[in-house]
């Protein structure tokens, strides 16, 4: 039995082949659909023919949506056959799913989140000049992103777009658009985009990444591997407060999921559980080096939207952070051969003192070695850089610097970062870049002193 109002049905057993066929034709329509259940051959009766023929036919239900119906057909008899087969089929309407807007208050299903703030996310397409060698080819590059207004502004990552000489939007409807980077830094992997001659964009509803707690459900929507767009993925947060160091050598705060980030959701919106944005997704995390889906299972990484929603304010208004902290020097991190061979501690080596900058009002000559900054002991570049980045422009602290076997305690104000220019501190290696006197304002570098001439 098939029971449907809309269908004109027959049905029938054909002896000679042993199969039972069920046919039905749409009302209304002329042609027919057929479905075959092969059914055994009927066994020969017992010679003695005082045997007993047993049928047994079972059915089990075809169980529809999250209804949980079930049902089954048993039907046994003595001394005969029947050649009816019996389906039960369930149906349940489609889930009715709400588009709402975020308001902190109403928890939202995964569901109502897509269906919400699909059409916030863009995929993020960049044509690029790749130079290999003498060669030279165009590639590209692709990423995620969300609508922050609108107007048409974008959110993304900086890695996304770096070096990038073309860059495309794409929404969810398919639209696509040429995109201008209004302004970005590698410091904090963000970058804000334009495009231009749109109205009455989607933008999402930013969080409060302070009030993320370990076990909230999180999810994010993106570009994952660049070909399955808007693809969405959920999880729970597995961590705050993350230092990670990224495959740059840049170390910054991350919240860490359980959410499947993969390349091409770099960029993308992390969607708390009431569908607000809380963190912008990253896929550039660095396992010592080793990148691969191989090494790292389980763990996603995004930028805490506090921390960066100054700067996005920043670059949409003046196209740089104001603010920034710089301090005027170029410098690289103490190796080890250099500490052996010296007798100098870890830390960072000033090869280069800017003409008044806040490092030569502060007393810091080329040359020193600088051992901490703050109450945060450095030993590379990325660490100065990090607890520099603690600082505001025009903000106060120490720095302890090694200088011809004594340790010395500066004072430095820092001075504004100019016009996004990215870390004041290079790495480069040192003693090279000296090539005036070994003596120099009264300092003796034994670097060039042995090995500059």
């Amino acid at each position: 039995m098939f029971d449907d109002n809309n269908t004109n049905s027959n049905q029938g057993f054909d002896r000679d082949s042993g199969a039972y066929r069920y046919s039905w034709t749409p009302k209304g329509e002329t042609s027919q659909n057929d479905f075959h259940f092969q059914q055994p051959a009927p066994k020969p009766p017992r010679k003695n023919g005082a045997g007993r023929v047993v049928a047994l036919v079972l059915c089990c239900a075809l169980v529809g949506g999250g209804a949980g119906v079930g049902g089954a057909a048993l039907y046994n008899s003595l001394g005969g056959s029947s050649d009816t087969t019996t389906i039960y089929q369930n149906t349940t309407q489609g889930t009715q799913v709400s588009v709402q807007q975020a308001d902190g208050v109403k928890e939202m299903t995964l569901e109502e989140i897509y269906a919400s703030y699909a059409d916030s996310c863009v995929n993020v397409t960049c044509q690029m000049t790749v130079q290999q060698g003498w060669q030279q080819y165009t590639g590209t590059s692709s990423g995620s992103g969300f609508v922050l207004s609108e107007d048409g502004y974008i959110v993304t990552n900086y890695h996304v777009i770096n070096g990038a000489s073309a860059i495309k939007v794409t929404l969810n409807n398919g639209q696509e658009y040429d995109a201008t980077l209004i302004g970005g830094e590698e410091t904090n992997d963000v970058a804000v985009l334009k495009i231009n001659g749109v109205s009455g964009l989607q933008p999402v509803v930013l969080g409060d990444s302070d009030t993320l707690v370990v076990g909230q459900q999180v999810s994010t929507i993106g570009n994952a591997l660049g070909t399955l767009s808007f693809s969405q993925t959920s999880g729970h947060i597995s961590g705050v407060g993350r230092s990670v160091t990224m495959s740059d050598g840049t170390i910054i705060n991350m919240i860490q999921t359980d959410c499947v980030i993969n390349s091409g959701n770099s960029g993308g919106p992390l969607f708390d559980q009431y569908g607000r944005v809380v963190g912008i997704t990253s896929a550039k995390y660095s396992n010592n080096g080793d990148t691969s889906s191989a090494s790292i299972e389980g763990i996603g990484f995004a930028i805490p939207i506090n921390d960066v929603i100054g700067m996005i304010q920043d670059f949409i208004q003046y196209g740089y952070v104001t603010g920034r902290p710089s301090m005027g020097i170029t410098a690289v991190e103490v190796t080890e051969d250099y500490a052996k061979a010296f007798g100098w501690p870890a830390g960072v080596y000033v090869n280069a003192v800017n003409t008044g900058s806040c490092s030569e009002t502060a007393g810091l000559k080329q040359g020193d070695i600088i051992t901490k900054l703050g109450d945060t002991a450095v030993t590379t570049v990325a660490e100065l850089n990090a607890a520099k980045n603690q600082f505001k422009a025009g903000e106060s602290t120490t720095l302890e610097v090694y200088r011809s076997g004594e340790t010395l305690t500066l004072n430095i104000t820092f001075d504004e970062e100019q016009n996004n220019t990215q870390n004041t501190q290079t790495q480069q290696d040192p003693a090279p870049q000296q090539t005036s006197s070994s003596q120099q304002d009264g300092y003796f570098d034994p670097w060039e002193y042995y090995f500059g001439h």
